[in-house]
């Protein structure tokens, strides 16, 4: 992608979710500050705390950060991104149940499309995993994301409770 071409002009119509590299650690913390809540509390994309978590990431067994990158192969610009982590758990009969995290997709590209593409594939590796259930939070203040996950076959069945230390 040129400097002056923007995502939408980047073949959005072919979306490949592969997991994430160290080289996309810019663009997936660009994509969480781009909004009031994730600019309120994301750091400078160099910040070492980025890199040291996606090491974490990558070394805990079950859990997996994702990116969404268009065009013809899956080293095209990154325009979405989410984590996925497996947790066995003793309710439902001993069923695993997958966490869908950091949800981003790119501004500009919003209303396209892309984001359904994106979850269907987060669907598909839950499946894949043997996840009897994938589940997310949402902040209150995200009407929008409301909206997409309603959309997207989720249902809004519990009310969250998060406690920030």
């Amino acid at each position: 992608m040129t400097q002056t071409e923007t995502l939408s002009e980047a073949r959005p119509d072919t979306l490949i979710v592969r997991p994430a590299r160290e080289a996309d650690l810019p663009a997936i913390v660009a994509l969480m500050s781009d909004d009031e809540l994730g600019a309120a509390r994301e750091a400078s994309a160099d910040d070492p705390r980025y890199l040291a978590a996606f090491h974490a990431i990558e070394e805990q067994r079950g859990n997996t950060l994702y990116v969404a990158v268009t065009g013809d192969r899956a080293s095209g610009p990154v325009v979405g991104c989410f984590q996925m982590i497996f947790m066995p758990g003793i309710s439902w009969a001993g069923a695993t149940r997958a966490e869908i995290e950091n949800v981003r997709i790119a501004r500009d590209l919003r209303g396209t499309g892309l984001g359904a593409q994106m979850i269907e594939q987060a669907v598909r590796i839950a499946r894949d995993g043997a996840a009897a259930i994938l589940q997310l939070t949402s902040n209150n203040a995200r009407p929008d994301a409301h909206r997409f996950w309603t959309a997207n076959g989720f249902e809004q069945s519990h009310q969250g409770f998060k406690m920030t230390l």
